[in-house]
């Protein structure tokens, strides 16, 4: 079994559900007392949440450049960014450190590719949704995005960062995320991303009646079948 490398806190209430989804997911293929080989780090998000505010994305980098050598020096085998955010540093990730990078989106391409969904709407923060790291990247894999609207974008900003990452999870806040989706759904979106990973902690597949694809999910047990892959 190859180890996985965790760059968690991203926040911690989402890095609990990947420890749990890695670790359920090794348990379901090997049964017994099997659980995954992990080495997690985790910072304190509110460093990092001062940082993207204010756009400093290059001392971002550093700050997770930084834990992602901790990762190698701890022997993981490979890597995976806990945010879909963060994966905006994705490159200078991979430039500073020789270790292989399992992509967020890259497995959530995968997933939306099984499914075949060619149109899809992407929820998650003001970052990922407005800037084209993220969009572009499912784009090029020749899947159409849909994003909501400027004033929801704040909203859901607002939701993610204030509630969810803080383990407040709002009815009232509910309603409106699944209003974003029903307006997408309108607009001809096929499935819906939860691009945030704090996003499952509010919206259940049940809830929509489109695909959900949560990426949380979807990049753990991405990372807990490479880990068990030969």
């Amino acid at each position: 079994m190859k180890t996985i490398g965790l760059l968690g806190g991203m926040s911690w209430e989402s890095t609990v559900t990947y420890y749990q989804a890695i670790n359920n997911y090794v348990k379901a293929q090997l049964g017994g007392l099997h659980s995954a080989k992990m080495v997690i780090t985790s910072g304190d998000f509110a460093e990092l949440a001062a940082m993207q505010e204010r756009g400093d994305w290059d001392q971002a980098a550093a700050w997770l450049t930084a834990q992602a050598k901790e990762l190698q020096a701890a022997g993981a085998d490979f890597y995976l960014i806990g945010a879909n955010t963060m994966h905006k540093v994705a490159p200078q990730l991979q430039a500073a450190i020789d270790l292989p990078l399992l992509h967020i989106a890259d497995a959530t391409i995968a997933a939306l590719q099984a499914a075949q969904i060619t149109r899809v709407g992407l929820l998650g923060t003001k970052y990922t949704l407005q800037q084209a790291f993220y969009k572009d990247r499912i784009t090029a894999a020749g899947i159409t995005v849909d994003v909501p609207a400027a004033a929801d974008i704040d909203a859901l900003n607002h939701i993610i960062y204030d509630e969810l990452c803080a383990g407040q999870v709002r009815p009232a806040s509910k309603q409106r995320v699944l209003g974003m989706i029903a307006e997408l759904q309108a607009a001809g979106a096929q499935g819906i991303i939860l691009g945030c990973t704090e996003l499952d902690l509010l919206v259940q597949p049940a809830d929509v009646a489109l695909p959900v694809f949560d990426t949380t999910l979807i990049h753990a047990e991405a990372a807990a079948a490479r880990a068990l892959a030969d």
